[in-house]
């Protein structure tokens, strides 16, 4: 059988296109693999928030950190959070709860996103919530997560941070970043 150079030609440009086209669909899904693939960060996050709390929230008569105080975040809950300079604009006590979701949107499982507080959580009520327990969540830190049925993976008594920050990879000012612990600052 013979195949016109002109054929041939379009055949092979094809063929580079569909592999160009794969190659980059894997390089897409395995950089989503690996940004989920870490439970600390949360691509999706929404960066800045309202400096509104939940009804309920008491702010912290006694935090290590006031508000106004210059702090250094250890945690890394999303890309460029680890070692900024922040601002502390909030300090409430209450509980704190590492959760796994689906989010509403359809979005890929989120194992062991930090934190949702007590407030945050549909009906929660002041009773501290156990590992395994099954909570729709009223937080709307990412998207698809309000409304969502989670599980609780562990829950801790603390006082928690809402910080404004300079993103130490982008350059972007976070506002009223919503929630650190205070076992991840520290003093500048």
């Amino acid at each position: 059988m013979k195949i016109s150079k002109n054929a041939l030609g379009i055949l092979m440009l094809s063929l580079v296109f569909v592999l160009s086209a794969c190659g980059n669909n894997n390089s897409t899904k395995q950089s989503t693999q690996d940004n989920h693939s870490d439970s600390s960060t949360h691509e999706e996050m929404d960066h800045s928030g309202s400096a509104d709390v939940p009804e309920g929230l008491q702010e912290s008569k006694n935090p290590k950190y006031k508000v106004g105080s210059q702090v250094i975040i250890k945690a890394s809950h999303m890309k460029g959070m680890k070692g900024a300079e922040a601002t502390v604009t909030g300090a409430y006590d209450t509980t704190a709860y590492v959760v796994s979701y689906t989010p509403t949107n359809g979005g890929q499982r989120v194992d062991h996103h930090k934190w949702v507080i007590q407030e945050e959580i549909k009906d929660a009520g002041d009773k501290t919530l156990q590992p395994g327990d099954q909570v729709i969540l009223e937080a709307s830190h990412m998207k698809g997560m309000k409304g969502a049925t989670a599980e609780i993976d562990s829950a801790e008594k603390t006082t928690v941070y809402m910080v404004d920050y300079t993103s130490t990879t982008s350059g972007e000012k976070v506002k009223n970043h919503k929630w650190v612990t205070e076992d991840e600052l520290s003093a500048k």
